[in-house]
Formats: C-alpha cells, structure tokens, sequence
C-alpha cells in the first residue's frame, strides 16, 4: 500500500563502480514434510492470586478479561520456546531458491545471480527444464526457510534483534502473526514508515537532531512501529541512529522503540552467517561496511527485520511490494485489536531522495497516507517542499526544470524530458492533495517538533470529507488517545471549530479511562463531559469488568466465583462443565466488597438492586425465573430510587482508588461532593487492601497513596476550620449518605489517621465534646468544686457552652447597635444579622438542666469514677491488710458488691454498640484494648481468688491471689493519666519502653544464665535441691547486677556454719567442695575473673546499653507521642460519654434502668448528635457546597506552592532557557536562508533585466515596425511561462480525467500537467495511448480509428486516446434524479432519494447512461419496478433542470467524455407515486441494491460531483446544507 522505499531508482546510486565478490553460501537441502507441532497461538491470561482456587482463578480470567489485558504466561523453558518458534517458522515460513542453473555473464554465475557452489546438485542438470531459457517465474521455488532466530550485532553493546528470510510471497497476515504472537510485538497504535535516499546523505545538525528527537518522541508515545529498508545506509541508517541516542538516554526497557527493517536477502553482506536450518539464537553478524561492496550491511540499531528473498542476488528493490502489502495489511487492523472502531493509521515520513521516492510519495497519497516532507532534507524533498506552499498552476514544467537542477545538481543532466513532464505531472497532483501533505520546515514555529508534524498530518487527513466531519473528528479523537497526546488534541481537535457535546465524548470518555489516560480524562471534563450522564450504572459495572489485574479485581473475582457458588447450591444446581460461563460482576459485588474494605459499620454504597444474575441457559427454568424476577425487582426499585442518591464523582473516585490509579483517583477527587469523606474513605480502603495484599510493592504504594489523601483531608478541613469552626465539625461528625452513612471522624479513626485527628480542629471537637454543656474553659478545680457544691451553678460560678453562645450574641447585638448608631444604615450590618438566624432563639438553661448537664459531662463521670476507684481501692485494701477474716465481713461483702458493679460495667461496654460495628468487630475493639486486658485479667484473678477465700482449704491461697489481683488494679490506675495532655503522651513512652525491655531481657538472661550456671558447676557439687539450684543459678547473679555481690566466691570470707555440708537443711545452701583444711577447693581466681567479666557485660554493657535503648525510643516516640496520644483520647471520651453518670457502686442503678429500657420495654436506644448527626437535606446540600468552596481553596493554595517551589522554578528556568536557544538558532538559521532566498532573486531579477536589455537593443536596431513588435509569442514547448496568467484565469481543468491509471485496466495516461491541458497550447512530445473496452464494440460511424479526429474532449487533454471505457466516441449522456420530498407536513426536513449499495457501502443518486435526457436511464427498471419507471418517465417533464454540462469523470478520453443532467422532481407526500415509492423501498430493503430515504445534508456520503448537484437542490428549495 504505501510509502515504498526508495529503491526502485536512488537503489543503483548507492552502489560503487567496482565490483566484489561475497563468499558462496551454502545452502543445506531442508525437508520436505512439515512438522506436525501444534501453534501456541493463545491468549495471554491474566495474573492470578497463587491463593485463589481454581474457580475463582477462572473467574478472573473470565470477568474482567473481555478486554484482553497483556499479563504473563506461564513461565517456559527457552529451549521449549525456542522449539515451538522454530517449528511455527517451519511451517508457515518459506524462502525462494533457484532450481535451474543457466550460466549468466560469468562462467560460474547463474542468471540469479548466485554462484554455481550455491546451487543444489539436482539444479546443476535438470532434466525437466532441458532447453529451456532461465525465467525468474518458472524456476525458483519456495522451501522452508533456513534463516531465523536471534541476531546479535558485534561491537559496543552487543545489540540484539530478531530476524527471519522470507519469501516474496509470504501471505502479510504471517508475518503479522509473527511479529505480535511470536515475536511478542503489542500491535501498534501507529505506522510510521521512513523513505527516502538509500544512499548516504548530509542532514544539518538541527534537522538531524529534531528528527532524531521528534521520531523517538512519537514512537514512544503512541507505541509506534517504525519501518524502514533495514540496511545502515541513507535514511535507515538515519532512524537506527535516532532509535540507538534514545536507547543510550532511556534506561527504561519497557518504553523500547521497535524499528523494524524490511531489507532485501539478496543485497545482505555477510547473511550467510544468519543461516541455519535449526535456527540461531544468536546468530553473530559483522558489520563490514569498508568490504561489502555493492551489498548492504544490516543496521545494528534496528529491533527487527524481515529479509526477504525472491531467489536473485544483488537485485534491489526485491521487498517493496511485500512491505506495502505488510503495511496495507496492518492498516487494516482495527486500533487496539477492537472488533469496532478506528484502523491502525499509517504515515509515511520522507527524507531527501530522488524519482524513486517521489513515485512511492505519489502512490501512498493515492492509498490516503499522509506524507510528511521534511525541508532541508536533499532532493525530492526539497522539491516537494517548495511547491507546496503554491497554487497548482503555477506549478509549471520549466519551474520543475529549475528545482531539479538546483536540488539534484549533476544527477539532473541524466534526466530525459519524458521523466521531468511526468515528474510534474506527479508533483502537481501530490500538492493537490494538500490535506495528505505536510511539509515540515525547521524555520517555522508552527509545528514545533517532528512528532508534532506527524501527528498533525493524521489528523488533517481524517477530517476532509465534508460529509464526514463528525466522524473525522471522532477518528481524531480516538487516534489522539490512543497516542496520548493530550498536546495535539487540545491544539488540533478541541478547537473553536468543533463543537461537542457531552454524548459525543462517552466513547472517548471510557477509552481513556480504561486506557489509564489520566491527562486526556481531564482534558474531556474541562470540554464538557458530564460525569452524571456518562457514569450510568452500566457504564460503571463495565467500568469494573475491565479493571485492570490488581488485588481488588482478585479479591472481587473470589466474592463473585463464592456468590454464585452459593446460589448454585441453593437452588440444588450442579456445577457446569464451563465453569468460566455465566459469572458476571454486578454492583452489588463491588459493593459487598467496598464494605468490608471500608467497615462493617457502614452501609452499602450501591443499593442492593443493583444485583444482577448472568446463569447461563443450561442451568434450568429456575435461573431464568430468577433472573426474570431479579430483574424485574431491579426495574421497579430503580424507579423508586432517588435520582440525588447518585454521585458519578464518587463512584469515578472509587474505581480509581481500588486499582491504586493515583493520576485517575486525582482528577475523580477534584469532582467529589463530599471530599473530605472521600479522601479519608480511600486511606481506610488502601491501607486494608495494604494489609491483606501479600505484594509488599504494592502494599507501599498503597500505603504512600493513603497517605497523600489523608493529607488532602487534611488540608480540606484545616481550609474550613481556618474559615469557620462550627461548620467545620458538623463536617467531621455529619452522616454522609454517599460512604455508608459513617462520619469523617469515624473513617479517620478506622483508617488510623493520626494526623488527621491530631489537627486542633478535631481536638476542638473532642474537648467540647469532653466537657458537656459546660464551658470549655472552666478550670478544673471550679468543675471539682461544682461536683461536691452543685448550688454554685446557679451563681455563674460555672459557665455553660449555651451562656457563653448567648453572651457573644449579646456582645454583637451591641456591636450592630453601634455600627448603626455611627453610620445611620442598616446596610452595613445586614451580613453580621445573616451570620447567625438560629441564635436568636436561643434560652438560658433551667435549673434542673444546669444540674442534669453538669453530672452528665463526660468530664464530670470521669472525675466521679477517679473518686470512685480511689474508693475501690482503699475498700480492696483495708480487707486485704485489716479485714480478711474466714466469714466476710461487711467491709468485704460491700467489696464483693463494688465488683459486680464493675463486671456489669464492663459487659455494658462489650454489648453497647451504637454506631453499629457489630459484636464480632466490637469485641475485637474490646480486647485490642490494653486497659480492657487489664480490666479483664483484674476481674476474673478476682473471681479465681474468691473462689479460693471461700474454700477452707485454699483460703491463704485466695488471699495472696486477690493481693497479686490488687497490683493488677492499681495498674489500672493509670488510664486515668491518658486524658491528661502531660503524663498521657508519657504513658504512650513507657509502653514502647516496656516493649523494648521485654526483648532485652533476652539478651540479658543469656549473661545471667551463662554466669549462674558455671558459678554453681564450680561451686556446689551434686547439689539436688532444685529451689537452691535457681537461687544459685539465676537469683543471685541477676542481684549482683544491682550491687548485691556473692560471699561464698571468696575464701576470705567463707563460713563454714552458713551452709549445709550434705544439703540436709532446707533453710541452708550447700557447702562448696571442702579441701583437707576444711577450706573450699575451688579455684579462687577463677571465680573472680568471671565475676569480673560478668559485671563488666551484664551491669556496665547490657544496662547502658538498655539506656540508650530507652534513651532513642524516647527521642523517636517523643515527638510522635502527642499525636498519638490525640488519637487515643477519643476512645476515652467515646466511653465516658456514652457511660452511666452514676459512678460505682451506684451505677448498677443505671444499668437496672438500662435493662428495663431495652430488655423489658423494648425501647430503641437513645440517640446522641455528638459523634453522628444526620442533617437535614437543605442544610446537607449548603454544607457540601461550602466544603466544595474549601476544597478549590486548598488546591488552588496547593497549587501556587507547587509552583513557587524551588524544583519547579528550576524547570520552568531550563525550560525557558531551552526555549530561548532554540528560537535563536531557528531565527539564525531562517536569517540566513532568508538572505540567500534574496540574493537568489536578485540574481534572478539582474538575469531578466539583462535580457530585456537585450531585447530593447536588438529591436532599436532593426528599422519599421520591428521594434513595435511582440517578441516571441507564440505558444510553444519553449515557452511554457507565458501561460501562467491564462492558467491563473482558469483553474477549471479537469483532475479526474487525468488519473495516471485508468480505471479496470493496465494502461496509464500519459502524463499532462496542468499547464498543457488547453488543447490551444503547443504540447509536441504529447503521444497518448490508444484504449478501448472491449466489453462495448457499439463505435459512431464507421470505423472508430477514422473517426478519433472527429471528437475532441472539450475540457483538453487526458493522457488516453479512443473511447476507453466508454460506450461510445463523443459525449456519454447521462441522467441523475434527484427525487425529493418533505418528512412532515410541518416542512422542516428536506429528504431524497438515494441509491444504496450494500456491497459498497456507499450512497449514489439514482440514474445512469441514456440515448436522450428525455428519457429515462434503462437501468433504473431493474431497480425501481417496470410500474414505477413508467409513472416517473411519465413526470420527467415536470423535473427541473439543476445542471447539465461536462464532467470530469475517470472515464474520460481525448475522444469520449461524459455529460450528466440533473434533474430534480419534488414530490407530494399525498401522492399515489409517493406510496410506490415508499413500498418499493420497504421491499428493496436487505438488498444489493435498494433505495432509500436520506435527508439532504452536508453529511450526505456522495461523490463530489453528485454532492454539488445536492447542495443545489437545497439551495434551490431553500435549505440550509
């Protein structure tokens, strides 16, 4: 199809006059039979959870796998690879070799071109061809290839690529097939193919570097393929350099470019090295580029190549023909491997060249490929490119002539005059297609880049039918995401021209979501996608069937395969022999999961109708009466539910964030109602994921993402604190309906946002909530006082939050008081009354509501319970030392009784669950609690001990446990310090500090015991005792770290009567072995030493080193105790608040109430606002839209100090600067191209002014009315420039006509440039062919030869003599029919009626060839019915003439043209002959051919010609077109 290399002319210029030999190749007989190995032509699977079972494994390559997502396989071997490659090669890959040797110009060379050695034995002599002259048709055939593999370049890099010999007639779907499925090539998003001089030329260095830059760049945005010749000469060498500087600047593998080279076998230096039957994997390729001759060597800097094989030696050009048809075939893929949409576009970019590249320029335009011409370039190109930029008429022979000389140089001498007529002619229509040219000059500004360029020559060429405008800019769009260039949408598509609307961009909308194209998402919001009619609930379900693989799609993989697995069971169901068919995501799947990422306390997101059923058919009438029912319960709940439930930005928000997708997730929270929600949902919802994935990668990346919106959430909230304080909590403990109904403070704690909750406006909250009704800045000995002397809050000696709300009014009444008193206006105080219209309400509390709110102050109940359980203890202690006795007494009986008061507190705690979170969450909260452990473990030791004092025979062992049981409550004693802001955050360090010691106690007893137990070997013998082994082993060494140093290692100071000799006195240790003298034996300085040693490890090394052990933990925690400590307190407060007021022993009154309420009443708990609060739906929609306000406010300030940044100001500062040198060269460079460009007239002008001279002196010289004369007017070959007014005068030649090739035949025109159309100007060397059909032998008069002169075509010349195609010599007559009519009586749509052809998919104006216009076209019987015809003959007469004239067909000859009239008949709508019409219509429908109604529009699929003569008729009845 399209741009051929330039080889087919500029291939001979490469080669060098002398001539070389190359090294015979042998060429191995290869089997015949083909190998019987199966294709590994599968699809890759998806990445799956090595955890998942086999179902739910089928699941995920089932659900969300429609879509083909790239994953790995399963790991092979490479020897099994490479088997599998080699046996697919063999069997569909095939190479052309020469059978019969005919001895050409050298003795030992046949007329292939290969030497004799190269030939097999049974080519030598055959018998079959005995006789015959050598053809290139008859005697090569194709055999397996021997050449394929790996080849690996020698030199610096040791670059690899991948290589295969095949046959001219390789079918181009294998070698699709082998470079995606074998070669593992993605398919591309663009072709790119390179042409031009395949020999070397010079490139100016900032034309080389833009290609070089703007190549790369396009490629490796739009996942490109680049194909070229292959070989390192000329232009491919050019673009394997451009592919190896980004290759040494890019260290990513991922982004590689593929280059693919498609080179001729026969031109190949050294490619008997690549040859192997078996394949090379490698094969090691040299580069001789001084030794190869007229052959070629291999770019080394190029992925791939196809060398492709005709059975000839040293003949280029062999591969242009397989590479256009590989490029056609690709050209034809649809874009992404989708069954609907856009093809893979194709661009072919030419540097320098010569004739040959100006025919493959010219055949790739024909095809519609855009060009890309690149000025400065050499040759051809420059050529092309300074005729672009004018009119075609000026486009003249003798102009062609003058570029030639000045481009080409020497080579334009061996150019004949036929070649620069047909040159021009080619060049004239290549600039006549101007929406498939781009020329890319260096000095302009308006293409930036090569890339640029490229890509906004696609896109011209897409948008040129005007009756495709809408589909051009949809194609655009598509292409422009599929590239991912967001620069070229916004500067070529999204322009003032186009106007869209919100269903134009859904399309474009969901490709770029699941394309993870976060830039082009953000670019279709900002031009008016609506996320509320795009993100329906299909939309969205789709959305999640074609996640990416992640964690989430495997956890929802394993929910769906569980779901249905259940159903099945329920309803008796056995499972399929597919089990992949039938599952399906709903979204109540994703909400099920949704919920159990984010809590059990929250609500599901997505209503429960939602659900959908996909059993398959075979399951039985149950799943259809299932389905059926579901559905319809679907439909009736969908109806019910409120549209205003449905947030687009939410749900767009979640996708994101369950596939970790940051880009995407950013721009879906920018378009959140409710963001601080969303932001502290999606760090609960990352940081579960985080802990339950086993991907530790992935984990951190989560975990980094949950951080960074957490701190969005921050940032939002500390906007709106800044701004206003009350609104700001109600926003942190406000339902929200779109996250399950929980609160932001809920999810922050869930999420253990720290951070979040340590900001002052959330301890704000916390502390109001702490403190009650009461003030928050009441001191807290008023509150101690006011607890025991509750009268004195009536005397303001306590203030309450609801006195201090009713003083500020007062204060601010005074205040607008004032304000109008000065000014005299009420204008000035009419916002500062808006503030606050609730507080005038506002009443001072009661006395019995002073007293109720004061004791039922979380921070009241705390300091009673602090009273209470100093009371406890002193009870618990005065038994325990004073009044254990063996019957209890009352002291202990009351003790017994403040217990169980304790215990009945405590299961309160474990069953009250008022936000919902459920008993299995609510005990895991319980027990995750520290002083709950300790609570527990105090109480059931309690328990044990009681048990015991009550036994006589345990009753001393009861006593000790309930005094060990007393340490454990004391211990408790120190929660009461976490609400203290001083020794709280204490508290936290000792913890850590307890952890830390806990784990050097290990390290210490290795010292202890190491020392103990060697001790006691040396100093006690045989000693069985094992109370006095630990004490000697353990105890005492771990006391002589403290100081408490042994006796009984010193001789000095032994005593014989404080021990035992035999270790028969229990209260006594045994004595060390005993010499003669009755003095120890053991060795003295031994002994010491290892106490030295000891000390020196245990007491100086081990504990300072537990000091800086506790010494970093403290500086570590220290300064995040604060915080922690600030997230802790709400548990705290959270149960004081929701806890009796009455402190023990007196609570078990409350709890008696609290049973009688719930239990025995069955009444509802009672709500409290102070943690949730549903707002009202007015007061909802004012506070989100504020919060929406805060949320701008944050990014905006986000936003500036991004930008004041040190980093960015560092780029913006190379950027300019980068920018700056560039417009310096490219001003430098267009300064002095200026300047010759000027010199050049000037020259130009001197040149014709010294003619002119001339001609004045030679007229003066002559006498009579010589010098009045003309100087040379008469129009001939020499002369051609004086035409260019009268070619300017008329620009109505006909184009069509003068097709090189004329239509169902192999002949082609000869060539007429524009300028030698007219048949009044002198065209000497003008020799058309003669041509005409053989399928039509009517002729005028006579024969048709003699009558050729007797017709002449009156638009001038068209390259081709005789009747052609046409029927006869002379004007065709034909007629088209233009029938219209009105859509509805309201007249507001004009229709036709138009011609469809369903083989053609194309739209035509009903008519054909006549004899007369009168009368009508014979073939519009078959069609339209023998009763219809007659009756519109029958109107003929009423039709108005719109045109009739000449027509530039394709058909047209010198000798044989064709005329067309128009004619219009309008139609009633009442009429008999419309309901013909109408009928005919219906039963044509489905047809080959058939009629039918179109409206008349610019939209309207017609040719050219036919849409002119349309546009007409609506100009004529007055519509618009």
């Amino acid at each position: 199809m399209l741009p051929l290399q330039d080889l087919t002319a500029d291939s001979l210029e490469m080669l060098p006059n002398s001539d070389s030999k190359i090294h015979p190749q042998t060429i191995e007989q290869v089997q015949q039979q083909k190998l019987g190995t199966r294709r590994f032509h599968q699809r890759k699977p998806p990445e799956t959870d090595p955890s998942l079972t086999m179902g739910e494994a089928e699941v995920v390559q089932t659900l969300a796998f429609s879509t083909s997502r790239t994953s790995k396989h399963l790991p092979l071997s490479p020897s099994f690879q490479r088997y599998s490659f080699a046996s697919w090669i063999k069997e569909n890959v095939c190479k052309r070799e020469c059978y019969f040797y005919e001895k050409g110009v050298r003795d030992d060379t046949c007329k292939c071109g290969y030497l004799k050695t190269s030939h097999v034995d049974e080519a030598i002599k055959p018998e079959d061809f005995t006789g015959e002259a050598w053809n290139r048709h008859r005697h090569i055939r194709e055999v397996p290839t021997d050449a394929f593999g790996e080849i690996s370049f020698s030199g610096l890099g040791q670059k690899t690529g991948k290589y295969a010999r095949v046959s001219t007639d390789t079918s181009p779907e294998i070698l699709y097939q082998l470079l995606t499925e074998q070669w593992k090539l993605s398919p591309p998003n663009l072709l790119i193919s390179v042409t031009g001089g395949a020999k070397n030329f010079y490139l100016k260095a900032r034309l080389k570097n833009m290609f070089h830059r703007g190549l790369i760049k396009v490629a490796q945005t739009t996942g490109a393929w680049i194909i070229t010749g292959g070989t390192n000469t000329g232009v491919m060498k050019h673009v394997g350099q451009a592919v190896r500087d980004y290759a040494l600047s890019s260290s990513s593998i991922q982004g590689q470019i593929v280059a693919i080279g498609v080179a001729t076998w026969g031109i190949i230096h050294n490619r008997e090295d690549l040859v192997n039957s078996e394949g090379c994997f490698p094969a090691h390729y040299v580069m001789d580029i001084k030794g190869q001759g007229r052959l070629s060597c291999l770019d080394n800097n190029h992925t791939h190549f196809l060398l492709v094989d005709d059975g000839t030696h040293g003949h280029y050009g062999v591969e242009i023909e397989l590479r256009s048809c590989l490029e056609k075939c690709i050209s034809e893929k649809r874009l992404g491997n989708k069954e609907r949409g856009v093809t893979i576009p194709v661009v072919c970019v030419v540097l320098d060249g010569g004739p040959g590249t100006l025919n493959t320029i010219y055949n790739a335009m024909l095809n519609g490929t855009p060009c890309v011409i690149l000025e400065g370039s050499g040759r051809i190109a420059d050529v092309i490119a300074h005729v672009a930029g004018i009119p075609v008429t000026r486009v003249t022979i003798s102009l062609i002539h003058q570029l030639m000389k000045k481009f080409f140089g020497q080579e334009y001498e061996r150019f004949p005059d036929l070649k620069i007529i047909e040159w021009t002619k080619k060049i004239q229509d290549i600039i006549r297609m101007s929406h498939l040219l781009t020329v890319f000059r260096v000095s302009e500004d308006s293409h930036g880049d090569v890339d640029v360029a490229i890509l906004q020559a696609l896109l011209k060429a897409s948008r040129t039918n005007e009756s495709l405008v809408y589909e051009g800019w949809e194609r655009q769009l598509e292409l422009a995401i599929a590239w991912n260039r967001v620069d070229i949408a916004e500067t070529e598509i999204f322009t003032e021209e186009s106007q869209w609307k919100s269903s134009d961009l859904h399309s474009a909308m969901f490709s770029a979501l699941v394309g993870n194209k976060p830039e082009f998402v953000s670019l279709l919001l900002e031009n008016g996608v609506s996320l509320r009619d795009f993100l329906d609930e299909d939309t969205l379900c789709e959305l999640y069937k074609q996640l990416p693989s992640c964690f989430f799609l495997r956890k929802l993989a394993k929910r769906v395969h569980n779901s249905l697995r259940s159903r099945r069971q329920a309803f008796g169901i056995r499972s399929r022999a597919y089990p992949g068919q039938g599952e399906s995501i709903s979204m109540a799947h994703v909400s099920e999961e949704v919920r159990h990422l984010l809590g059990s306390f929250t609500q599901s997101i997505y209503p429960s109708c939602s659900m959908t059923y996909h059993l398959h058919v075979s399951i039985g009438e149950t799943s259809e009466s299932l389905s059926k029912s579901n559905l319809d319960s679907q439909a009736s709940l969908r109806e019910e539910s409120p549209d205003e439930l449905r947030n687009p930005g939410r749900d767009l928000f979640l996708w994101a964030i369950v596939q970790n997708n940051k880009e995407l997730a950013e721009i879906a929270w920018e378009q959140c109602r409710d963001c601080m929600s969303a932001a502290l949902a999606a760090s609960k919802i990352l940081k579960k994921m985080a802990a339950e994935g086993k991907d530790a990668d992935e984990g951190e990346e989560m975990q980094e993402l949950a951080n960074h919106y957490e701190k969005h959430a921050m940032g939002v909230f500390s906007e709106c604190n800044s701004c206003d304080e009350e609104r700001a909590q109600k926003l942190l403990v406000r339902a929200s309906p779109f996250w399950g109904k929980t609160t932001c403070l809920r999810l922050a704690l869930e999420a253990d946002d720290k951070n979040f909750v340590a900001q002052s406006g959330v301890q704000a909250l916390l502390t109001q909530i702490w403190c009650g009704e009461l003030a928050v800045d009441n001191p807290v000995w008023r509150v101690l006082v006011c607890m025991l002397f509750f009268p004195l809050i009536y005397t303001g000696f306590l203030v309450f939050r609801r006195d201090g709300l009713i003083q500020r009014e007062a204060e601010k009444k005074e205040e607008i008081k004032t304000v109008e008193s000065v000014t005299g206006s009420v204008l000035h105080t009419k916002s500062l009354r808006l503030d606050s219209p609730g507080l005038d309400q506002l009443k001072p509390l009661g006395a019995w509501t002073r007293l109720v709110c004061l004791y039922s102050s979380p921070q009241v109940k705390f300091y009673w319970n602090i009273v209470s359980y100093f009371a406890f203890l002193a009870l618990f202690a005065v038994v325990l030392m004073i009044d254990f006795q063996a019957t209890p007494s009352v002291a202990e009986i009351l003790l017994y009784i403040w217990l169980f008061t304790l215990v009945c507190e405590e299961v309160r705690q474990l069953f009250h669950d008022r936000d919902g979170f459920g008993f299995r969450k609510k005990a895991t909260m319980y027990i995750n609690d520290l002083w709950n452990i300790l609570d527990v473990l105090s109480i059931v030791l309690f328990i044990i001990g009681l048990v015991f004092r009550l036994t006589t025979e345990l009753f001393y062992a009861g006593k000790v446990l309930l005094c060990i049981d007393f340490v454990v409550f004391c211990l408790r004693l120190m929660a009461i310090f976490t609400i203290s802001r001083t020794l709280g955050p204490k508290i936290i360090i000792v913890k850590r500090m307890m952890m830390d010691m806990f784990f050097f106690m290990f390290l210490l007893s290795i010292w202890v015991v190491a020392y103990g137990v060697a001790k006691q070997g040396i100093l006690i013998h045989n000693d069985n005792r094992l109370d006095w082994i630990i004490r000697g082993a353990v105890y005492e060494p771990y006391l002589t770290i403290f100081g408490n140093f042994p006796e009984n290692i010193d001789n000095a100071a032994f005593d014989i009567d404080s021990c035992s000799m035999n270790g028969t006195d229990p209260l006594k240790p045994k004595c060390p072995v005993l010499n003669e003298n009755q003095t120890p034996a053991f060795p003295e300085w031994l002994t010491i030493i290892m106490l030295c040693v000891y000390l020196l490890f245990a007491n100086i090394l081990l504990l300072n080193l537990l000091i800086a052990i506790f010494n970093f933990t403290f500086q570590e925690v220290q300064d995040n105790t604060d915080r922690i400590w600030k997230f802790q307190r709400y548990e705290l407060i959270k149960e004081y608040h929701s806890r009796p007021a009455a402190p023990p022993p007196f609570i078990i009154l409350s709890h008696l109430y609290l049973f009688i309420r719930s239990i025995v009443l069955r009444k509802p708990a009672e709500r409290s606002n102070e943690f949730k609060n549903e707002l009202p739906q007015t007061e909802e929609e004012e506070l989100l839209s504020w919060e929406a306000l805060m949320k701008d406010r944050y990014l905006q300030t986000t936003q500036q100090e991004q930008i004041q940044s040190m980093e960015r100001r560092i780029l913006d500062t190379a950027q300019k600067v980068t920018t700056i040198n560039d417009r310096l060269e490219r001003e430098e460079e267009s300064d002095s191209a200026a300047l010759v460009k000027r010199l050049a007239r000037l020259e130009e002008q001197v040149v014709h002014s010294a003619k002119a001279l001339q001609w004045i002196m030679d007229t003066l010289k002559s006498q009579g009315l010589g010098a009045k004369e003309t100087p040379l007017m008469t129009i001939t070959d020499e002369s051609p420039d004086i035409l260019t007014n009268a070619s300017e005068r008329d620009d109505g030649y006909h184009v069509n006509a003068r097709q090189f090739h004329y239509p169902d035949s192999k002949i082609t025109r000869f060539p007429v440039p524009e300028e030698k159309v007219p048949w009044e100007v002198g065209f000497s060397s003008y020799m058309p062919p003669y041509y005409a059909s053989e399928d039509n032998e009517e002729q005028v008069d006579g024969s048709e030869s003699k009558a050729l002169d007797n017709y002449r075509n009156p638009a001038g010349r068209t390259g081709i003599r005789g009747r052609g195609a046409l029927s006869r010599l002379g004007p065709n007559l034909t007629v088209d029919l233009v029938l219209t009519r009105w859509r509805d009586s309201e007249r507001s749509v004009l229709e036709f009626l138009a011609l469809r052809d369903e083989s053609q998919k194309t739209l035509a104006l009903p008519g054909g060839a006549v004899d007369s216009t009168d009368r009508l076209p014979v073939t519009l019987r078959r069609i339209m019915g023998k009763t219809l015809y007659e009756k519109l003959q029958a109107k003929l007469t009423e039709g108005i003439k719109v045109f009739e004239g000449y027509v530039d067909d394709c058909r047209n000859t010198d000798n044989a043209w064709v005329e067309t009239t128009v004619l219009n008949i309008h139609l009633d709508r009442a009429s008999q002959i419309m309901t013909d019409i109408n009928h005919t219509v219906v039963s044509g429908h489905g047809s080959l051919q058939s009629l039918q109604w179109q409206e008349v529009s610019g939209k309207t699929r017609l040719n050219s010609t036919q849409r002119d003569s349309l546009r007409q008729v609506a100009e004529l009845h007055n519509r618009k077109f």
